[in-house]
């Protein structure tokens, strides 16, 4: 994070207006959330803070030995059928509403604990509370890289603000098929808007940039979630992957696993193992050599339980996970 704290705050005020007629990410709702009402997402005005911790179990570049800072937020823009983080999602556990000087102090209390960074998990509908909350931390001493871990469904305008705030992206590039992406969560431009955002974030952080621990200090690392079926098209997302310059590491994950409150019929079981190992050998092909890969029989492992202070304690159902390089 390079941003003085008066423009971070310059940046969070300019943001917040736009709650009066949301308009914050590509839904576009126009809701006024300063008045309470809630569009798609869920949220009003105030962040909601479902965990503040710790985590083991992101990519190595971002987890290293202490843990990410991580800062999950209730609430998305996108409301996958699937979603794995359905309690704070779509908030079916209580969340906690927080004002800009507590996101601080949480921010302040990961950045205290050691974390080698803070990463934003789903914060796409709250970004000028997150802004203002960092307006804050950073004459308190916060100085660590921020990471900003989405599901790449991003307003470009939005983004752009956030240059010189975001030192590593994480953008979940879920579904290269307009259809799927309508079926899965009511957002057929998905892809479009994806491909256009992940290309943004490239041009504003460039190459992946580790320090001597391997510690990512700047860059984009991408993720894509293999699903069952051939859903959401995984090859034409890393045929796209392949072709961005500077091309970021990615990290191709097997964790998915049906959740109860999913109906789809093609989503009911754990993804194959050849239908991964089938992914798999197209990353080959092209080459993406650099990132992280998942052992399919380990989707048990990557169950986090928000009911819980620490989701991903070790007694807790999901626990974390370690992803190994490719």
């Amino acid at each position: 994070m390079r941003l003085s704290a008066d423009e971070l705050g310059r940046r969070a005020e300019r943001l917040a207006l736009r709650l009066a007629a949301c308009d914050l990410c590509p839904r576009r709702c126009r809701v006024d959330r300063r008045a309470g009402e809630r569009g798609f997402c869920g949220v009003g005005s105030a962040a909601l803070l479902a965990a503040a911790v710790p985590h083991a179990g992101e990519e190595p570049p971002i987890s290293g030995t202490r843990g990410a800072g991580t800062i999950f937020l209730g609430g998305c823009n996108l409301g996958c059928v699937f979603c794995q983080n359905r309690q704070i999602s779509r908030r079916s556990v209580e969340l906690r509403e927080v004002n800009d000087a507590e996101l601080a102090e949480a921010i302040l209390g990961l950045a205290r604990a050691g974390c080698h960074n803070i990463e934003f998990v789903t914060p796409s509908h709250v970004v000028p509370q997150i802004l203002a909350a960092l307006a804050r931390a950073r004459p308190a001493g916060l100085d660590l890289p921020i990471v900003w871990n989405t599901g790449g469904y991003d307003a470009l305008d939005v983004l752009r603000e956030l240059e010189g705030v975001v030192d590593v992206y994480l953008p979940d590039l879920k579904y290269a098929d307009t259809r799927d992406a309508q079926d899965l969560c009511g957002a057929p431009d998905y892809w479009d808007v994806a491909r256009a955002a992940v290309r943004e974030m490239v041009r504003q952080c460039g190459a992946l940039e580790r320090d001597d621990a391997g510690i990512a200090r700047r860059g984009v690392i991408v993720r894509h979630l293999v699903l069952p079926n051939n859903l959401g098209g995984s090859e034409a997302v890393l045929s796209f992957v392949a072709g961005l310059a500077p091309r970021p590491p990615l990290a191709l994950m097997a964790q998915f696993y049906p959740i109860p409150e999913c109906d789809h019929p093609l989503l009911q079981r754990p993804v194959f193992r050849a239908e991964y190992e089938r992914v798999l050998h197209h990353l080959m092909q092209l080459g993406l050599e650099d990132g992280w890969v998942q052992d399919p029989a380990a989707e048990s492992r990557y169950r986090p339980d928000f009911a819980r202070s620490d989701p991903f304690a070790p007694d807790a159902p999901g626990g974390s996970a370690t992803d190994r390089a490719t």
